[in-house]
């Protein structure tokens, strides 16, 4: 696998952060961190983010001398500059002058200003006063030797429901449905008589109107997407016109406590407008519903989507090297696992370890959210000690930028789908679990070191053995056909129940399960039964019972063969699992909810068919974890202990230990949260 052609520089990256427009009244601080810089082997930081009241005081009155200053000194200190646009957080002048940027909620009451991120994407003033800073940042900086990329905003989300965003939405929807009479039918306008006689009447969801048509609620997240993605191309417009040659990201999220891709915004459609994905990353390692291990799980499965996205090395441009400070218990990483937790950003494909922040701010929201340098300003605490301990691994790991894991196991995750199956009024309204069920199919090709790519439903589907589909409750006529042809051609794929229900708008399909489905499938879909907790059943698969969760599809079978039935309830001895050759292909349908050891024996079955298996010979215990990244002339092990004692690994053929340089076979000592990074030749 050749490296990426877009890659940053021929080393790890490896900084964060920095916001030295809070210290300009402490300029020895300023000189101090170019020291600790040095000492903490980083060579990259994030500037200006949130530096517009700085960089503009006044409306048109500019001040660029201490940007100059920190750009010059980072570059003098051998570093490199990720120069930020600062739109995340206006200035209060401009919010004064310009009242109209501020957002409104979705009850019509506009906001205050304060915060960040609180600003309306259609106001015009506010893209013309963005360009206008944005363009001046390009023409004073677009030739320093320090500008490694272009950091563009700050973790786009939220929506506004102003005057100018409802008119905005009504040209979006005119241009995608032509017609009202298309709209009315689309969103099924005859019920509860909600049909629209002018495009005027049509008003975004709110908690206090309209919120119960499905379509309109689904159409008005896509707009905020495509609204939010225009805004994010207006800030381009001087970035790539005067500098083509610097690469651009924005940094893309996961939800901040569980884990799971971040839901507001369509990152598939987001994605095709960066040069190179990153992302902001804080597990909460260390909690009381989950094992390390899990943990770690749920972060492979997010780095997996999120370098999918674009098919190449991604950025981890946040992550904390001690504690965050929006959780309900914000505790500190345990000595060895942020090392431990920057090793696995690596081994998933990431080309840095970026930190959130580099000095702890002094005072407001952030004084005590983590850092390389504390409120003692000291290099002799625990958190710089290990940061410097990254950045010493990172400096003998540079042969690994731009290489890549290889799948030939793909899970398919659907933003539309997410937003269409949580607004669907049925089934379990507190147990749909859709990126949950994701991460639980995902957990056992983890848990046995296969490689996984998470892919969306315009990707690829051609390139991989095994394609999972859970929970494909929202999809498309061609979607069904690109699924239909993936198998005709050779493909194996599993989908499970809640699939296949509505099309692209929320429509339910008539007419029972799509007919292209039946007949890849070899079944027919006729019911869906919702669980109460205290509910039970089991499907007999092979030759063990396991235990129904949640949700059961009533199958009537065709062509299928049977591979589990139900156990008790009305249908009781009738297909719960099948499989059906297609083409050259197979479709298996698991139609119940079923837990981890289910899914261990069935998918270890159909990797066993495909010859599917680990790119790494190594044995081990559960809870360590194995990732591989390819080079045309080298792969890279990366193995990972995310248990609470020491592991004992086996090495079934001589690799290189890159850190230690020692050639080793056979039994390897893992500490406790340890880790090994190996290289072996290909071929």
């Amino acid at each position: 696998m050749k490296k990426n052609s877009n890659i940053l520089a021929n080393y790890l990256l490896h900084g964060g952060d920095y916001n030295p427009e809070q210290w300009l009244d402490y300029p020895e601080i300023l000189q101090k961190d170019l020291v600790l810089m040095k000492q903490a082997r980083t060579n990259t930081f994030s500037v200006g983010i949130f530096a517009w009241a700085q960089l503009e005081p006044e409306e048109g009155v500019f001040d660029f001398s201490w940007m100059d200053k920190i750009m010059n000194d980072i570059y003098q200190n051998g570093g490199r500059v990720i120069l930020a646009t600062p739109s995340g957080a206006r200035p209060a002048w401009l919010s004064k002058k310009y009242p109209e940027v501020l957002r409104v909620s979705n009850e019509r009451v506009q906001q205050l200003h304060g915060g960040r991120h609180n600003h309306c994407f259609t106001s015009l003033i506010y893209r013309q006063k963005v360009q206008i800073i944005n363009r001046k940042l390009t023409l004073r900086y677009k030739d320093h030797p320090a500008l490694l990329m272009w950091h563009v905003s700050n973790e786009y989300g939220g929506e506004c429901h102003c005057d100018q965003c409802q008119d905005a939405f009504r040209r979006w929807l005119k241009k995608k449905y032509q017609t009202l009479t298309t709209l009315n039918h689309e969103w099924w306008g005859p019920f509860w008589s909600h049909q629209f006689t002018e495009w005027s009447q049509i008003q975004s969801p709110s908690v206090i109107g309209e919120n119960s048509i499905h379509g309109l609620n689904l159409d008005w997240k896509r707009f905020v997407t495509s609204q939010t993605i225009d805004f994010y191309q207006q800030e381009l417009i001087p970035l790539r016109e005067l500098t083509p040659h610097i690469p651009v990201t924005t940094n893309f999220m996961s939800s901040t406590v569980d884990l799971l891709p971040f839901k507001s915004l369509d990152y598939s459609q987001f994605a095709k407008h960066v040069d190179i994905l990153s992302w902001d990353c804080y597990p909460t390692w260390h909690n009381d519903w989950e094992s390390l291990a899990d943990t770690a799980m749920k972060v492979g499965f997010i780095n997996d989507l999120y370098r999918s996205l674009k098919g190449q090395s991604f950025l981890i441009l946040e992550c904390t090297p001690s504690v965050v400070n929006v959780r309900p218990i914000n505790r500190a990483k345990r000595p060895g696992v942020h090392l431990l937790s920057s090793v696995q950003f690596l081994a998933h494909g990431s080309d840095s370890i970026m930190y959130f922040q580099w000095r702890k701010s002094r005072g407001s929201f952030e004084k005590f959210h983590g850092a390389v340098i504390d409120h003692d300003g000291s290099s002799n605490n625990r958190v710089f000690q290990e940061v410097t301990q990254v950045g010493q691994v990172l400096e003998q790991l540079s042969d690994i930028v731009g290489t890549m894991p290889n799948s030939d196991v793909a899970i398919l995750y659907d933003w539309e789908n997410n937003w269409a199956i949580n607004d669907a009024q049925g089934f379990g309204k507190e147990t749909k679990f859709y990126p949950q069920t994701l991460q639980q199919h995902y957990q056992v090709f983890w848990n046995q070191d296969i490689s996984v790519d998470v892919i969306t439903k315009e990707q690829n589907f051609s390139k991989y053995k095994l394609l999972v589909v859970p929970m494909l409750y929202l999809v498309s006529e061609q979607t069904i056909d690109r699924l239909r042809a993936y198998v005709e051609q050779g493909g194996v794929l599993v989908m499970t129940y809640l699939s296949g229900i509505v099309n692209e708008n929320d429509l339910t399909y008539l007419n029972g399960w799509p007919q292209l489905l039946q007949k890849v499938f070899g079944i027919n879909v006729l019911e869906i039964d919702s669980y109460y907790p205290s509910d039970r059943n089991e499907v007999r698969y092979g030759d063990q019972n396991y235990e129904v969760k949640d949700y059961a599809s009533v199958i009537n079978v065709k062509e299928a063969n049977v591979e589990g039935v139900y156990q008790a309830d009305f249908y009781a001895k009738t297909a719960a699992i099948t499989s059906h050759s297609y083409g050259k292909g197979k479709a298996y349908y698991v139609g119940a909810r079923l837990n981890e050891q289910f899914h261990e024996v069935f998918y270890q079955k159909i990797m066993a068919d495909l010859q599917i298996s680990s790119n790494a010979a190594i044995k081990h215990e559960k809870g360590v974890s194995v990732q591989v990244r390819l080079s045309d002339t080298h792969s890279y092990w990366f193995v990972m202990n995310f248990t609470e004692k020491p592991q004992v690994i086996r090495v079934n053929c001589e690799v290189k230990d890159i850190l230690s340089g020692e050639w080793i076979k056979g039994e390897v000592r893992l500490e406790r949260y340890g880790f090994k990074i190996f290289v072996k030749k290909v071929g």
